[in-house]
C-alpha cells in the first residue's frame, strides 16, 4: 500500500467527505493571497507596491533592504537582485497558479514553505510573537493540502495526476 493511499485512507477524506471542501478552498483561498501578491508586484496596481516589475521596479528590493532582522546584511545584499526578483515573481506566480488549479501541489508545497521560510528569516523578529506567524500557518495550509490531495476537490487535480503520474514531485 502507497503512502499516498495510506494516508487518505487514514485520513477518511473521501469525497464526500466535508474537509475535503474545506481544504479545498483553503486552497483556492490561498492561491489568490499568492496571485495577488504576484499580479500587484508585476503590474503595481498600488495595493502593496508604487510600481510594477513591468515598470522597472525591484519586486524585492523594497522588503528586503528595509529589513533589520538578525540576517539583514545578507538580504540587504539580495535586495533587488535579477535572479532574487526572478525567482520571487516565479514562486508567487507559480504558487498561485497551482493552488487556483489544483496541479503541481506536492512541488508547490515544498516550494512555498521554502519561500514562507525565506520570507520568515528575512522578517525576523515576528512584530507580535516570537516565533509564529503567518509564514508558518502558510507553510502548513501548503503542506496539508498537497498532504490531502486537495487538488482533486474542485480543481483540476484528477486529470493532471493522470497526465503526471510517472512523477510523484508534479502530483
Amino acid at each position: 500500500m502507497s503512502l499516498d493511499t495510506r494516508l487518505r485512507s487514514s485520513l477518511s477524506l473521501t469525497a464526500e467527505h466535508p474537509a475535503r471542501y474545506a481544504l479545498a478552498a483553503g486552497r483556492i483561498f490561498l492561491g489568490w493571497i499568492f496571485l495577488w501578491a504576484f499580479l500587484d508586484k508585476l503590474f503595481g496596481i498600488k495595493k502593496g507596491t508604487e510600481s510594477g516589475w513591468l515598470s522597472g521596479t525591484s519586486p524585492s528590493k523594497g522588503f528586503l533592504s528595509h529589513n533589520d532582522g538578525p540576517f539583514k546584511e545578507v538580504f540587504h545584499s539580495m535586495a533587488g537582485q535579477v535572479w532574487v526578483d526572478a525567482l520571487f515573481m516565479f514562486g508567487l506566480g507559480g504558487l498561485g497558479v497551482a493552488l487556483l488549479l489544483g496541479i503541481c501541489l506536492r512541488l508547490a508545497a515544498l516550494g512555498g514553505t521554502i519561500l514562507m521560510f525565506m520570507l520568515w528569516v528575512a522578517s525576523l523578529w515576528p512584530d507580535t510573537n516570537p516565533f509564529m506567524d503567518m509564514h508558518w500557518i502558510y507553510a502548513a495550509l501548503l503542506i496539508a493540502i498537497a498532504l490531502a490531495d486537495a487538488g482533486t476537490t474542485l480543481g483540476l487535480g484528477r486529470p493532471w495526476a493522470r497526465l503526471v503520474r510517472n512523477s510523484a514531485l508534479l502530483r
